[in-house]
């Protein structure tokens, strides 16, 4: 009797403490993207929240946590929230979106793919678009 209660409550007791680390990360890993998030937008102040953009304006593209932020060099710059779901982003994955002429757009949708195996690997919609500008 003893030899399957032992194991199970190890079993238990390892699970308790790899949820406490999970949530333990969790947070150093918002901590970290919003120091990066800050280093982004240092001197920017946001706008007025925005449904689409050109995509011919903004062509850098940078990852921040759950955020793309579209560059127009230094001083303007839109920051995305995808509100998750996009699980490739924070690995860096590849982002492939769909534009129907040349906007990209509150609700269209992104995939995320890993280059190398070739997989997809998350999929999310567009928030609104905030802009971040040198006042």
């Amino acid at each position: 009797m003893f030899r399957f209660i032992l194991p199970l409550v190890a079993l238990v007791g390892a699970t308790a403490a790899l949820s406490a680390d999970t949530k333990d990360y969790r947070a150093r890993e918002a901590a970290r993207d919003q120091v990066e998030l800050d280093k982004q937008l240092a001197g920017l102040v946001p706008g007025k929240p925005q449904s689409c953009i050109d995509t011919f304006r903004y062509r850098d593209t940078t990852r921040v946590g759950d955020k793309i932020l579209y560059k127009n060099g230094r001083n303007d710059v839109m920051v995305n929230d995808t509100g998750g779901g996009c699980f490739g982003l924070r690995r860096g994955d590849t982002i492939i979106t769909k534009t129907y002429g040349s906007q990209l757009c509150r609700g269209d949708i992104v995939r995320t793919a890993d280059l190398v195996s070739r997989s997809p690997s998350g999929s999310c919609s567009f928030g609104d678009f905030i802009p971040y500008r040198k006042p």
